[in-house]
């Protein structure tokens, strides 16, 4: 481990991967793969100042950009089914990617929103920070609908199916492409957008 951590010549990249050993005990390969993947470069910014100034983060703070999806290079993806089939085979190595405290609890998550149905991509938990975490698929630029779409299931999740002891439920938009203007016009803490990259 030490001499994963040697040639690094940033102490806050430094300090990132030793709390990362100290809190989930790794082998020396699972370092080395986590520091090659760029984790602690694929931060927000506004996280890695976090991280410094040791203010606690959000469930979502903690999530690269961009979100790396393994898949098979033989398939496309061109389409939402086809990224969210993508993601639920390999579904361990996705959970992996977005942080250690997320586990799985249901995909296609139908709600009922008056008379009609509708199908959350799926739906997770966050063990740490004691909350439901909404994801939602794009194979296109964040749009301001998207916005307005998790909220309303976020909210659903909140009143229909968050326990008292939970936190309020945050929101994860996984995007081929940002959109400034709606991050910072329809902006919620409460929810993030991430750009993917397959490999």
């Amino acid at each position: 481990h030490y001499r994963e951590l040697i040639p690094i010549k940033d102490i806050n990249k430094i300090n990132y991967y030793i709390d990362l050993c100290e809190s989930n005990p790794m082998s020396r390969d699972e370092l080395k793969r986590r520091i090659n993947s760029n984790e602690y470069e694929r931060l927000p910014d506004k996280t890695k100042n976090q991280l410094i100034t040791h203010e606690e983060p959000t469930a979502i703070d903690l999530v690269k950009d961009p979100i790396i999806i393994k898949h098979d290079p033989n398939k496309q993806i061109q389409s939402e089914e086809e990224l969210h089939q993508t993601i639920l085979e390999y579904l361990e190595d996705f959970l992996n990617e977005l942080g250690d405290d997320f586990t799985f609890k249901a995909s296609e998550y139908r709600i009922t929103i008056g008379d009609r149905y509708n199908y959350i991509d799926l739906l997770l938990y966050n063990i740490k920070y004691r909350c439901y975490v909404v994801v939602e698929l794009k194979v296109t630029e964040l749009k301001a609908e998207h916005m307005g779409q998790i909220k309303k299931y976020m909210g659903y999740i909140d009143t229909h199916k968050k326990s008292i002891d939970d936190n309020k439920t945050v929101g994860i938009i996984i995007c081929k492409r940002n959109n400034q203007y709606v991050i910072d016009y329809c902006s919620d803490p409460r929810i993030t957008s991430r750009e993917y990259i397959l490999i």
